[in-house]
């Protein structure tokens, strides 16, 4: 008797492994995933304009990127004694106007240098609401607690979020023609628009990257499709695999979609080296009852050879 759904994963015919460079954009769900890479020593970058959740200032931002469009003083603006930028995460703010520009610009010239080398780019979105700057009629990707008053609060349509995406593909691929795309939706509900209004986003997600995936060649291998939302609502449908907030998945539930990720997008030939890689981790994390004992010197030296073997055979690893 079968109790639970499983979610049909197709494998990618362009696996990431250890020679691999990744660049992840999109909601936060994009940074759990981050971690995942991080802590296994995959050569990935993620969001370096900070969390962004929609298409359309994905799109933006990979467009500032692609045409080398540096920030000016006329892009950010001062408020709550710090400066900003409405294409960026308020992570990025800073006291310092210079320093924000230095910052945003540096960002800029490295996204471009690591899209140019990517060989796969993880794209993942939140969300079809948009809130548009009602002084400027530009959608922001942060209204960084700028008073609601000043903005109108929208919904993408499927038709607006299609050709957003389209146009992310293609701005992407005149810089890199053999990048590796990975689309995915996340499962992170966002309950403060509301309930229905979360599902009604998600949809329009579904419908516009659907269309937009369904309209290339089907024997195209380079664009895929995680089913990330898919995975936490089926295989997953119970609260004890959300944080207390009941919004985001737990490490219980990023485990598990990692999981099912490794499945289907690592290479067989990386398990080995993630394993190895994931003992030295877990390794460095054990504190010693006795660190002067013999025992834990042996258990150190050990380590330290363990990690100069890595370290030699993969030149981008560092512990």
């Amino acid at each position: 008797m079968q109790f639970r759904t499983q979610i049909p994963i197709s494998k990618t015919n362009n696996p990431i492994d250890y020679n691999s460079k990744i660049i992840s954009i999109g909601s936060c769900f994009a940074e759990n995933m981050a971690e995942k890479f991080d802590y296994f020593k995959f050569q990935n970058v993620t969001n370096p304009f900070g969390i962004i959740f929609n298409p359309v200032s994905i799109e933006k931002i990979i467009s500032r990127v692609i045409k080398e469009e540096f920030y000016e003083e006329k892009d950010v603006f001062f408020y709550n004694e710090r400066w900003h930028s409405y294409e960026v995460h308020s992570d990025l703010s800073n006291a310092d106007r210079q320093e924000l520009l230095e910052t945003l610009n540096k960002a800029i010239s490295e996204s471009y240098k690591k899209l140019k080398e990517a060989t796969h780019v993880i794209i993942t979105y939140g969300t079809s609401w948009i809130y548009r700057n009602i002084e400027s009629d530009e959608i922001v990707a942060n209204c960084h607690k700028v008073p609601q008053k000043q903005f109108s609060k929208e919904l993408l349509t499927v038709d607006v979020i299609q050709k957003s995406i389209q146009n992310t593909i293609d701005l992407i691929q005149v810089l890199n023609p053999e990048i590796n795309f990975i689309f995915t939706v996340s499962p992170v509900r966002h309950i403060k628009d509301g309930f229905t209004e979360n599902q009604l986003s998600k949809s329009h997600l579904f419908a516009a990257l659907h269309q937009v995936l369904k309209s290339h060649n089907p024997q195209n291998i380079t664009f895929n499709y995680f089913p990330s939302y898919e995975i936490m609502m089926d295989e997953l449908r119970d609260y004890r695999f959300y944080t207390e907030d009941m919004l985001h998945p737990n490490p219980v539930a990023i485990d598990y979609i990692w999981h099912k990720f490794n499945e289907n997008y690592i290479a067989e030939n990386s398990i080995s080296t993630m394993q190895e890689i994931s003992e030295i981790q877990k390794s460095l994390r054990h504190r010693s009852f006795n660190p002067e004992s013999e025992q834990h010197q042996k258990f150190l030296i050990k380590l330290k050879e363990k990690i100069k073997v890595i370290e030699q055979k993969w030149s981008h690893i560092r512990f």
